[in-house]
């Protein structure tokens, strides 16, 4: 399975990866829906954390929303792992590389992609939710445990990042789908693939071969050619020779 893999990538001209939570917990950050992630979980400070990561409980509630954010959300000090530097590579060797990614890590663009496209933000992009002024990641750090305030207006700075509630940025979720739709080779990686509309990007993919690299099954595993339900990392760094 891994040569066919292998023989495939070697001569494709477009590769796509599409990762979700799952391609960043060998990086030491949770993910939501398993038995060790965030979800598991009912209650945060007697509230779901679904809620709390959602638009109308940030303005409602900004400190708590910030109490679960700095606590269980931000891993400023993770690192890249074998599977990120493992999707780099193969960028660095010629091959053009997009990746379209669910998580907020940032990860993949520190590994060394250049062509990432970050469907639910980043948690290194920061705006005043009045004046719209732009911050660091650092400058929100700067006020942990508080809620975070602008400089200019003193008004709250907020992740640039979706909410639930929120829908996703259409001129990205375009650019995704063109990628996908004229990839060769999709990747999808670390997802359960049922979040949606992100999960439904694979259904525009028309190319030549669909891999799914998850430790558990996923909705979309009968329309996959091969699954490999083991590490991201592992499994990225024998195909690409990382």
């Amino acid at each position: 399975m891994y040569e066919e893999i292998k023989r495939k990538l070697k001569n494709a001209e477009k590769i796509v990866f599409f990762t979700g939570a799952g391609m960043s917990t060998e990086s030491g950050i949770p993910d939501f829906r398993s038995k060790q992630g965030l979800y598991r979980d009912r209650y945060f400070n007697g509230y779901p954390p679904e809620h709390i990561l959602s638009r109308s409980f940030f303005s409602e509630y900004p400190q708590i929303f910030y109490n679960f954010y700095f606590e269980k959300i931000l891993h400023a000090g993770a690192n890249p792992n074998d599977g990120h530097k493992a999707i780099a590579l193969l960028e660095s060797k010629g091959f053009e590389v997009t990746v379209i990614t669910q998580n907020i890590d940032g990860l993949h663009t520190k590994a060394g992609s250049s062509a990432v496209i970050e469907l639910h933000g980043s948690v290194y992009r920061n705006y005043c939710t009045k004046c719209n002024k732009r911050f660091k990641l650092e400058y929100l750090e700067s006020f942990k445990p508080d809620i975070p305030l602008c400089d200019e207006c003193s008004n709250i700075v907020r992740p640039d990042v979706i909410l639930y509630e929120e829908p996703l940025d259409q001129e990205l979720f375009a650019r995704a789908v063109s990628r996908i739709a004229g990839a060769d080779i999709l990747f999808a990686i670390g997802s359960s693939l049922t979040v949606f509309p992100a999960a439904g990007l694979l259904d525009y993919f028309k190319g030549e071969m669909l891999v799914i690299i998850n430790r558990d099954t996923t909705g979309y595993d009968k329309k996959a050619d091969f699954i490999i339900n083991e590490s991201c990392g592992t499994v990225l760094k024998d195909l690409t020779g990382y």
